[in-house]
């Protein structure tokens, strides 16, 4: 619809109030719960690898050897969450006007609440290690496919609204890993048996995740959100659902409509976003290449057996990495350097992958063909600080970006092929992660 002046009136009161802030936030919840699951499933390696152990072998004195499904587990599970994340999300960017976007975020949520708590009933449940691990990478698998589904609809949501209603969701998903990993020291803290750190563990992944149902029920109320979905009049989601509303007997007419409109639009949009499109995806490329299966094998050269070795890859990996992940993802709030259109961006990126090798010539055990280099532990504390941060700030600038280097009516699905390549650097990293592994 068009802009008239009572709209205008309307739109000063949401605008210049702080009822906005009730979206941001909202947005933040949403970002939260797009990477929260799989956050709390990589942080919990401990417990699953615990669940793959050989309890014959761990009685006897002799030297504890991985089997290979707890050698593997790290690279497996990343490859089975990446995978399906590529797929659900390009189907996502295709279809996504086929499915009403209240049915996509509202349906995905609710399968990852439900395989929460199946994870968490599965804790007290003794069960044999080939089982467990084949069930534990279909839950994986499960949960990032409607997960890309939630992260693919929520920025092109965004893409409807300003770009810094695309920071709260970085963030959020930033907050995601810290929250994880603050939970998981905390559960060590406690001196609980492991199993009963997971099940409370797991049962907080859930708490969140209906935290993320209520919040998104709440969003369409607001009038700030009402306004710029009204605002985006041309836009083609915005008419689909209001044609639906009116007319329900052409709906069929309205969805082959849109069809040829994608077809038609999809391969321009790419044209003008490419440049970010191809950055980001880079970025999660070696972001996943070596985090987390490079890096949580790195040994503390420091603790010499102390409660330091207990909390160091705790710490030192995952909090640390979630910690400047979120810095550089929540900066872009008050920082957009440099613009859109420089060439920066993509040479910052591509500058990233120096930290390839300098995490394979840290402590990385157990390793076989390169020596270590950088032996102690601060030397991986600051490359894994300046690492997460240029990832999470270089990255967010991308997903600002993109939405606004297109015409509104273009916005929601620019924001769809970003999550795609977004979705298609964790895949790829994922691959290469076997073999920067097998490289140490």
């Amino acid at each position: 619809m068009d802009v008239h002046e009572p709209e205008d009136k309307v739109a000063s009161s949401p605008l210049s109030s702080n009822r906005n802030n009730g979206v941001w936030l909202i947005f933040f919840m949403l970002g939260l719960g797009t990477l929260l699951p799989w956050n709390f499933f990589m942080t919990a390696t401990m417990y699953f690898t615990s669940r793959l152990r050989d309890p014959t072998q761990m009685s006897t004195d002799k030297p504890y050897d991985r089997n290979p499904m707890e050698t593997s587990y790290n690279n497996v599970s990343t490859l089975c969450a990446m995978v399906p994340l590529l797929i659900f999300t390009c189907l996502n960017s295709v279809l996504h006007h086929r499915i009403p976007l209240k049915f996509r975020i509202t349906g995905s949520l609710a399968v990852i609440l439900v395989l929460f708590l199946i994870t968490a009933v599965g804790v007290k449940i003794d069960m044999a290690a080939v089982p467990f691990f084949t069930l534990t990478m279909i839950k994986i698998v499960i949960i990032n496919s409607f997960g890309a589904i939630l992260q693919g609809s929520l920025f092109g949501m965004a893409g409807l609204l300003p770009a810094k209603y695309t920071t709260p969701i970085m963030s959020g998903q930033g907050l995601a890993g810290t929250f994880a990993a603050f939970s998981m020291i905390c559960a060590i803290a406690s001196g609980s048996a492991l199993n009963d750190v997971a099940f409370g563990y797991f049962l907080t992944a859930c708490v969140v995740i209906i935290l993320a149902i209520m919040s998104y029920a709440i969003l369409p109320k607001l009038e700030i959100y009402r306004y710029y979905n009204k605002r985006q009049g041309g836009n083609r989601f915005s008419n689909e659902m209001n044609r639906l509303e009116e007319n329900a007997a052409a709906t069929t007419t309205v969805l082959k409509q849109g069809e040829e409109e994608q077809t038609v639009s999809m391969l321009t949009i790419f044209k003008k976003i490419w440049v970010l499109a191809l950055s980001v995806c880079f970025a999660f490329t070696v972001t996943i290449g070596v985090y987390p299966a490079v890096t949580v094998d790195v040994k503390s050269t420091v603790a010499n057996g102390g409660a330091w070795e207990m909390y160091f890859v705790p710490v030192c990996c995952f909090l640390l990495f979630n910690l400047s992940d979120w810095a550089g993802r929540s900066l872009t709030a008050v920082c957009m350097w440099p613009g859109k259109e420089s060439k920066l961006v993509p040479i910052f990126m591509v500058a990233r992958v120096i930290f390839v090798p300098l995490f394979m010539l840290c402590n990385v055990q157990p390793r076989y063909n390169l020596p270590v280099v950088f032996q102690h532990d601060a030397w991986f504390m600051v490359f894994m600080t300046l690492f997460a941060f240029s990832s999470g700030y270089l990255a967010s600038l991308c997903m600002c970006f993109g939405p606004k280097l297109v015409a509104p009516n273009e916005a929601e699905t620019a924001g769809a092929i970003m999550a795609f390549f977004l979705s298609l650097g964790l895949a790829l990293g994922a691959s290469f992660s076997f073999l920067f592994r097998a490289i140490v």
